[in-house]
């Protein structure tokens, strides 16, 4: 989908605008579908891409904003949180629950909101790139401002 179809890049721009944080979504046609491929068309760290990765926990969706240069520790956040295991969602839970397709999902514009976590690592870094609904698209985000307009909680996640 394209950014003007009222596709999922529609709805996380209008979130963005929505929130104050404004519109600085770029659009990429030769696609940024892994955090690698988005931080070489950026010219940027893989470590300051904000990876949008949704998980199952309890039947519910957890999305965790993560350093593209991590890997989640489930088993670490699931301490963290007193829960049961978490596991990978598959694509069509994440697609249920976010409108948004794996490889393009943004820590904002979903039908509902939705439980989210924030690797604190991320805050070392002055500005974030974080997918914005597809896979040509990406946003660039404070960590301040990422914290605030999704309400995550902060914490180690890897």
């Amino acid at each position: 989908m394209t950014s003007n179809d009222g596709g999922p890049v529609t709805l996380v721009r209008s979130a963005l605008v929505t929130a104050g944080v404004g519109d600085t979504i770029r659009h990429f046609p030769a696609g940024v579908p892994t955090a690698a491929a988005a931080a070489e068309a950026l010219g940027c760290d893989v470590s300051a891409i904000t990876n949008s990765l949704v998980f199952e926990l309890a039947g519910e969706p957890l999305l965790i904003l993560a350093s593209g240069a991590a890997r989640v520790d489930t088993a670490l956040v699931a301490g963290q949180l007193g829960s049961g295991k978490i596991r990978r969602a598959s694509p069509d839970f994440v697609l249920e629950h976010t409108g948004q397709e794996v490889g393009g999902v943004a820590p904002v514009g979903h039908p509902q909101r939705i439980r989210t976590l924030l690797d604190h690592s991320l805050q070392t870094k002055d500005l974030l790139w974080a997918g914005a609904g597809d896979h040509t698209t990406m946003f660039s985000i404070t960590y301040q401002q990422l914290r605030r307009i999704t309400g995550a909680e902060e914490m180690p996640v890897r």
